[in-house]
């Protein structure tokens, strides 16, 4: 992606180095546990850390609040960049598919733990939105265990994953979120994590009609093979191939994002269409 030329976003708060620390830590048996709770039940793995660590006298605690400027680094001036341009991106597809303004979410970067409405965030859980403060939240080091542990490297991939969140963010503002929770709340836990597999794919869709626009608005943004690094990313984090290298088996009943066929599926589905009508996956027949 060539980004010099984008205009860096202001909703970026910079919480590392500051904001929360966790006393003692948490053990690697309660994160294993949160995942598998997770995994198999749909519950929140941050609903059982923040017990934990309740219960362990860890509660996440405010460090002292400060007023360092936003940081100079590589890292946050991607991330800047990236979400500057689903900003703009997104502002010309509310405007010409639904006519009315986007209300930018807010993007904080922070490191091992933060607060959220949502409860405690945590960096073993990876990136994500919290919809009742319309914030994506995101622990750089991700990046690296994409690259490292999933071979999913590159600046695309990397976009793809904030892309992504702003999906769920999209989701909140279309009032879709609401209609998920509320139908998830009426069925089975089979069912529920059903509905999730469509809620994550359409945030994959929406994650690639933002690149599709993008890429109209400004044909110089990607190069060659940028697509194809998203398409890898969203491979390499399907349910599928994360249950086969942690637990070495498959239980499709307790998918909650999708199949990496699935998730690639979708993505491309958003990159070739531009049109977020073409991303219903709750009516889809087939996913």
């Amino acid at each position: 992606m060539r980004l010099d030329d984008e205009m860096e976003s202001q909703n970026v708060e910079d919480r590392r180095g500051g904001g929360m620390r966790v006393g003692g830590g948490i053990g690697l048996g309660t994160i294993v546990i949160a995942l598998a709770a997770s995994y198999f039940f749909g519950i929140n793995p941050m609903t059982i850390i923040n017990g934990a660590q309740v219960l362990q006298g860890n509660a996440p605690q405010a460090n002292a609040p400060t007023n360092a400027r936003p940081a100079d680094d590589a890292g946050s001036h991607f991330v800047r960049r990236v979400l500057g341009n689903t900003e703009r991106t997104w502002q010309h597809i509310f405007r010409t598919q639904f006519n009315q303004d986007y209300p930018a979410p807010k993007l904080v970067l922070f490191s091992d733990a933060t607060s959220t409405a949502c409860g405690t965030g945590q960096s073993a859980m990876g990136p994500f939105y919290c919809p009742p403060d319309r914030t994506v939240y995101i622990d750089l080091s991700f990046y690296r265990e994409l690259r490292e542990r999933f071979g999913a490297g590159g600046d695309f991939a990397q976009a793809y994953v904030i892309a992504h969140e702003v999906g769920h963010h999209i989701q909140n503002v279309l009032g879709i979120s609401d209609k998920y929770e509320a139908a998830r709340a009426r069925v089975s836990q089979a069912r529920g994590n059903a509905l999730s597999v469509r809620l994550e794919l359409q945030a994959d869709c929406f994650a690639g009609v933002w690149a599709a626009v993008a890429q109209q608005m400004n044909a110089k943004l990607m190069e060659p093979g940028d697509f194809e690094q998203g398409l890898n990313a969203a491979g390499a984090i399907g349910d599928d191939r994360l249950q086969r290298q942690s637990q070495g088996r498959v239980v499709p009943e307790a998918f909650t994002h999708g199949t990496s066929e699935q998730r690639q599926r979708w993505l491309k589905r958003g990159m070739t269409t531009g049109d977020v009508r073409q991303c219903d996956t709750f009516s889809a027949q087939s996913l």
